[in-house]
């Protein structure tokens, strides 16, 4: 969706929305999933087919989110446009669908018995963002994480039929977390300059001025000053050793879950991995520049994630 949020506002926003059926609905969710890759496309081959309209749902739910909150260019109107959402939420949770987004969860949320909290909190996340550009230490970036990231691996645990015991949702937290983590490392560039956002823990910036020095470098795209580079480059692998341990609790994750679940989990800690391991070859100067995964490396995770479903 991204720069034709205000075409799509203009279609389906507080003023003015299309009224669809829910086979439309979800026509819409799934086009607009498949049409929006991160490191895979969110609705890869290996979602199993009983998922695909769940996955689809939350996913442009959160779609939805993001670009009301990111794409707004002021944080007053993004805010504005957030409560806007919450409010379609609750006339959803109450039976009341308008949205085409809404009208698609609403038999999701039917079909798998969902609660409304993990929706609120990854909105209430999607707030924050508004609100607060700079995280003190580490600590503080995890409770961000906690609802930007953990909610939707409830959700898609809840939608699997799994028994969602505490040690399987620490390991989803981990890997939901790290996830989360892993774009952030990715995006340090793109973040500051578009968005004036630093997620690096001030208390983990270790040479003087350097959250000024990191702006100044992100917005020249070249790296004059040698000394932050340097304290840059140790700080994001620091950052980068803090979240490779929580990716791979996908481990005893897959082994918890039904197998058909397996090969989707396993692809998306892999892919977040496989992001870390580009950070490090790149010298970790995300900063300048945003890294990518290679085709060829797509192609193999791919392989090694349909070999995941009879894995012991």
């Amino acid at each position: 969706m991204g720069s034709d949020i205000n075409d799509m506002l203009d279609r389906w926003g507080p003023d003015h929305c299309e009224q669809v059926s829910p086979d439309a609905a979800m026509a819409y969710c799934r086009s607009l999933t498949l049409g929006h890759y991160e490191n895979f496309s969110v609705l890869s081959r290996f979602v199993p087919e009983r998922l695909r309209d769940g996955v689809s749902a939350v996913y442009a739910y959160c779609r939805w989110a993001d670009d009301l909150a990111d794409e707004a260019g002021d944080p007053a109107i993004a805010t504005e446009r957030l409560l806007w959402w919450r409010k379609e939420l609750a006339d959803c949770f109450e039976g009341n669908p308008r949205h085409p987004v809404f009208v698609a969860l609403a038999d999701v949320i039917e079909r798998y018995e969902l609660i409304r909290t993990p929706f609120d909190r990854l909105l209430d996340a999607f707030e924050q963002d508004q609100e607060q550009d700079r995280y003190e230490t580490w600590d503080d970036l995890m409770f961000y994480c906690s609802g930007s990231a953990d909610p939707v691996g409830h959700l898609v645990l809840k939608m699997s039929g799994e028994d969602m015991d505490e040690s399987q949702i620490l390991a989803s937290n981990a890997v939901c977390s790290g996830l989360q983590l892993a774009n952030h490392w990715q995006d340090v560039r793109r973040d500051a300059v578009e968005r004036n956002r630093i997620y690096i823990p001030r208390d983990m910036m270790d040479v003087p001025d350097f959250e000024s020095r990191l702006l100044s470098t992100a917005r020249m795209g070249h790296a004059p000053d040698w000394e932050f580079l340097a304290a840059y480059r140790s700080v994001i692998a620091e950052l980068m050793e803090r979240t490779r341990p929580m990716l791979l609790q996908v481990v005893p994750l897959m082994a918890s879950v039904r197998p058909d679940l397996r090969p989707m989990l396993f692809l998306f800690a892999a892919g977040g991995s496989s992001t870390l391991d580009a950070i490090q070859r790149c010298g970790h100067e995300t900063v300048l520049y945003r890294v990518s995964l290679s085709k060829f490396r797509k192609l193999w995770l791919l392989w090694l994630a349909s070999r995941q479903r009879h894995a012991a």
